[in-house]
């Protein structure tokens, strides 16, 4: 199986690139990010003709995550239990579209938009963290099957996952606190497996539109793939595919693309 996560930043606005690199890259399973649509929003023929199943969970023009499978898609859920819900302040919160689970194949897998944080004094940003620390401890449940916990975490965890630390449009990514997060999955059972088969410095997944960014490979590495073990032991190889952050149309992230064995 091959199974990849991309934060294609609007899906109506990229769906024939989506398409076009499903099809070249072979991929069986794509988890998205930010599809910035309702399910009945969602291009499904596209995907359809090209004999991906989907399950969508979208409420506005923000957030929303997806799976396109062609090995088959059950148990949808579309939120983890006791997933946080955000409010603007004197607005009612929700749980907002930022998880996503289904089985595909043999494998449950998450496709995951975990909160921005937006600023270090922002309700944000304490959001992010609750987000994260009650995704862990669900996912501790989930560990001793094949799972996959995939998506824009929005934590560059290593200090040679940013370009610049000082970055102000990343203060939420690098704190102590947010990467702590990050790696308490580690404890829950888990590998991120992008960094067992491409530990290097400078492999970012994300370069901003402004300032020339991706020209300058002034990025973050802030897309990942955590596996339970009993994924983990069937991965043969992870790509982070950085040539899709270019030409006309790009999203500002790119896909990471996880292979595992029969």
């Amino acid at each position: 199986m091959r199974l990849a996560t991309w934060n294609v930043n609007s899906v109506r606005a990229r769906s024939e690139r989506i398409i076009d690199w499903l099809e070249k890259s072979d991929t069986d399973v794509l988890a998205m990010q930010e599809i910035k649509c309702k399910p009945e929003q969602f291009p499904r023929e596209p995907f359809e003709a090209a004999g991906y199943e989907l399950a969508i969970h979208g409420l506005n023009q923000w957030n929303g995550v997806a799976i396109a499978s062609r090995v088959g898609i059950e148990n949808v859920e579309t939120s983890f239990p006791g997933q946080p819900a955000f409010g603007k302040p004197g607005q009612e919160p929700i749980v907002e579209a930022r998880a996503l689970g289904a089985t595909c194949g043999d494998v449950r897998v998450w496709s995951l938009y975990v909160p921005n944080g937006r600023g270090l004094n922002d309700p944000h940003y304490a959001y992010k963290l609750q987000f994260l620390d009650v995704l862990k401890e669900q996912a501790r449940q989930w560990a001793d099957a094949p799972t996959a916990l995939v998506g824009d975490f929005n934590v560059a965890p290593l200090t040679t996952d940013m370009w610049s630390e000082a970055d102000a449009d990343a203060e939420t990514h690098v704190t102590p606190e947010a990467r702590a997060a990050f790696h308490a999955f580690a404890d829950a059972g888990y590998e991120e497996l992008s960094r067992r088969f491409i530990p290097d410095e400078g492999k970012y997944t994300f370069w901003d539109y402004k300032q020339l960014r991706f020209p300058k490979n002034e990025g973050m590495r802030i897309d990942f793939i955590y596996g339970s073990q009993a994924l983990a032991d069937k991965a043969t190889g992870v790509t982070i595919d950085r040539d899709e952050r270019k030409g006309k149309g790009a999203s500002d992230h790119v896909p990471v693309i996880l292979d595992l064995e029969d």
